[in-house]
């Protein structure tokens, strides 16, 4: 699963707290003493409701685009972004036992290296469910500036980015969206 990006709305309380909810998720809501603690609170409480319901096959919904929020007087809007894989790596380290074959020479070489098997299949299978996240790029054009986030390799990161600042001009973003054609492997 690719990183989600949900608009989160918060509401300043009268006693200097935050109220947040995300208008996308019903009933996901939480508050914070602090800007900083809402903010913490509105990724935990999201963590939550998103891990659960991809626990249980229910869909997830799509993320609205920030600027189609309605917001009412005083609320304001943040973005709140949420990697599936990092939270479960962070929140859920409950072990289940897997059993697997190898070579016996393999087995034989590996315990002679003091080798643990659970801590390489964990790595292995963490760079391989990495790997495979499809390659994205979103451009969003906001006030005449653009807002380029490119999921893909470091490698074609470094191809377009500018590497002094990051920024990206015209040409490269017309290079970058030739490049992310439908057919094209990213």
């Amino acid at each position: 699963m690719k990183k989600l990006f949900y608009p989160a709305v918060f509401i300043p309380e009268d006693d200097d707290g935050f109220s947040v909810f995300f208008p996308d998720i019903p009933g996901c809501n939480t508050c914070g003493d602090t800007i900083e603690q809402a903010y913490e609170m509105a990724f935990e409480a999201l963590g939550l409701v998103l891990s659960y319901m991809e626990d249980n096959k229910e869909t997830i919904p799509s993320a609205s685009k920030p600027q189609d929020v309605k917001l009412e007087e005083g609320q304001f809007l943040a973005v709140i972004e949420f990697d599936m894989i990092a939270y479960k790596r962070k929140t859920n380290s409950r072990a289940v036992k897997k059993t697997l074959t190898i070579p016996s020479w393999l087995n034989d070489i590996a315990l002679e290296k003091n080798v643990n098997f659970s801590q390489v299949l964990q790595d292995a299978l963490i760079e391989i469910l990495e790997s495979r996240q499809k390659s994205t790029v979103n451009i969003g054009k906001t006030e005449g500036l653009y807002r380029v986030s490119i999921n893909q390799p470091s490698s074609f990161k470094k191809r377009f980015l500018n590497r002094k600042n990051g920024l990206l001009n015209q040409k490269t973003i017309k290079s970058i969206c030739a490049h992310n054609q439908p057919g094209r492997r990213g």
